[in-house]
């Protein structure tokens, strides 16, 4: 691979570009090996750019996002790892008053705080959310009976092709922690939402009472991936955890949370191979408990 050229593209352009990157210290899980090259990028006509310099050369690419719904291998990722500079990162209102134009990179929590300062409502469900909003659009991230389909309007997107275009919230096929983008490879460069407004108390409240019940219910005091399956039709993942006997099940450093079973959690020293371990193991014991087969709401990457 010329990851050569690519560094001196980076330099070019003064994007941060680190060879040889632990991928530990980026995603929330705390683990996952070296990345080739990963590069840090202001903003989308960047990420374009360094998209199209890789498929030219035949790099693989991957997008890092905040690293919150992923499970890196222990071996690492080859090629070029990249992620949207959460400090480049803004949103902005529209005239209207409640349509928030919003850069893919920006965390969630800005995004939300955002809102409250414009006295908007509609992204309390997303405060405390540990994502960006291109990730929580790509995946249509949602909590406590909100999500991102929601408020969209439409996104930006950068296509495999290296076209970008502009497509509405209907054409990215929004459904449970799923957009189109995941079947197609597209990106998510920016978002348009639509809030309603409400009132600044209220809202709030509701954003505290929402954290408080996160920090009481969740073990936000250990590396995790948020929930770590999808919900299964007609069930909860975390009760038939649960009651399959396997709150605080272990495998080497990773561990069933013994406050929230649909939380897989790194007690310190996980590597990834025990947390795939203990994610099969749990996934062949509820099946065969209950006939229910799990399926991972995190995504795995890199090489295992």
């Amino acid at each position: 691979m010329e990851l050569n050229e690519i560094v001196r593209l980076a330099e070019n352009n003064g994007w941060d570009a680190q060879p040889n990157a632990r991928l530990s210290a980026y995603t929330t899980f705390k683990v996952g090996g070296p990345a080739d090259l990963l590069v840090t990028l202001p903003d989308g006509k960047a990420a374009a750019t360094l998209l199209a310099a890789c498929r030219e050369k035949g790099i693989p690419t991957l997008l890092l996002g905040n690293g919150s719904n992923l499970l890196v291998g222990d071996r690492g990722v080859r090629g070029v790892v990249w992620r949207l500079d959460p400090k480049t990162a803004a949103c902005t209102l529209h005239s209207d008053g409640v349509t928030v134009f919003c850069d893919a990179g920006l965390p969630l929590i800005r995004l939300c705080r955002f809102a409250e300062e414009k006295v908007l409502s509609g992204m309390e469900f997303a405060f405390g959310i540990p994502g960006t909003v291109g990730g929580a659009v790509f995946m249509n991230a949602g909590a406590y009976d909100g999500q991102m389909s929601d408020v969209l309007v439409s996104a930006e997107i950068l296509e495999k092709t290296g076209e970008v275009h502009t497509v509405t919230a209907e054409q990215l096929q929004l459904g449970y922690r799923h957009s189109v983008c995941m079947d197609t490879g597209a990106i998510v460069l920016g978002a348009t939402l639509k809030l309603t407004p409400g009132n600044r108390e209220e809202i709030s409240a509701k954003m505290r009472e929402l954290l408080s019940r996160r920090r009481d219910k969740q073990p936000l005091e250990f590396p995790s991936a948020g929930s770590f399956f999808k919900r299964p039709t007609g069930h909860f993942a975390g009760a038939l955890i649960e009651n399959g006997g396997l709150k605080g099940f272990s495998v080497g450093g990773a561990k069933v949370s013994e406050k929230h079973a649909g939380f897989v959690i790194n007690t310190g020293d996980a590597t990834a191979k025990d947390i795939c371990t203990l994610a099969e193991e749990v996934t062949r014991r509820v099946k065969e408990q209950f006939g229910v087969t799990l399926e991972p709401e995190v995504r795995f990457v890199g090489e295992f």
